[in-house]
């Protein structure tokens, strides 16, 4: 079994953590994604953001990571942003719908990655059989 390709960075500021992220992820080092961010919320930071700018190849073993660590700090009360993911990843996040729980984008599509030339067509609008409503109605006090 081969090392991963896969270099992590932390910073912490009180209670917010950024993980840079440098390489490739994928089903070898995946794992080390997920425990990076498990490392985070174990000590109870309420922030976490990803910086991406780095990643060279990232696929759904990846963006499952990512998923999993996005609903465990949202069940500890925390968020997780993804920042600047490269435009595969990007483009698979779109298509997948999941733009919101990662990028805190609700709808549309996903702004071209800083430097990208390459023109990428923008993932379809979400479909919806139901109106959107808001969730709370009436006065609120």
């Amino acid at each position: 079994m081969s090392l991963p390709q896969l270099t992590v960075y932390r910073h912490d500021r009180r209670k917010r953590a950024l993980i840079t992220l440098a390489g490739e992820i994928d089903l070898e080092s995946a794992p080390l994604v997920r425990a990076a961010l498990e490392l985070c919320l174990y000590d109870d930071m309420h922030t976490i953001d990803v910086d991406l700018t780095p990643v060279t190849f990232c696929d759904c073993s990846g963006l499952n990571a990512f998923l999993y660590a996005a609903q465990q700090t949202t069940l500890a009360g925390g968020t997780l942003r993804l920042h600047h993911p490269p435009p595969m990843l990007a483009l698979v996040i779109g298509l997948a719908g999941c733009g919101f729980l990662l990028l805190g984008t609700p709808f549309g599509p996903l702004p071209p990655p800083p430097g990208d030339t390459a023109a990428m067509p923008a993932p379809a609008p979400p479909h919806r059989s139901v109106p959107l409503a808001p969730v709370l109605s009436g006065d609120v006090r």
